[in-house]
């Protein structure tokens, strides 16, 4: 429970900052932080359930673009997560951009608080292994 609230607390910060970094992304009515939560949340439930089909059905083409075709899928992520909060995008265009802005800021996120606490992504220490 701990680590899905962490995760949506990081992902509710990437979101809320992407929105500061590019003007193509906002929330309409200002950031109040109900608005960027349910967001958050929104896009945890869209990543997990259905991005990975999208992936799927998608696969033939992204081999053949090598894999940038992903890309393309963020953006029909983010505008989904769009679709169904306050969250507004200006097009299809922005999504793309904006999807491509929220996943480098989150990349960078997850860094700094994996090098703050020391941990992985698989609950175990970090850093290098001691030789006996």
């Amino acid at each position: 429970m701990r680590n899905f609230i962490i995760k949506l607390l990081l992902n509710a910060l990437a979101l809320w900052l992407t929105t500061r970094l590019y003007s193509g992304v906002y929330f309409e009515g200002g950031n109040r932080t109900v608005d960027v939560l349910v967001a958050a949340l929104v896009l945890g439930l869209v990543n997990a359930l259905i991005r990975p089909v999208l992936l799927l059905l998608s696969l033939p083409v992204t081999v053949l673009t090598l894999g940038l075709f992903t890309l393309v899928v963020n953006g029909v992520v983010l505008s989904i997560v769009a679709g169904v909060t306050s969250l507004n995008i200006s097009g299809f265009g922005a999504a793309v951009v904006g999807a491509l802005i929220l996943t480098v800021v989150s990349w960078a996120l997850d860094s700094v608080l994996h090098l703050l606490t020391g941990r992985r992504d698989d609950g175990r220490q970090g850093g290098r292994r001691q030789s006996a």
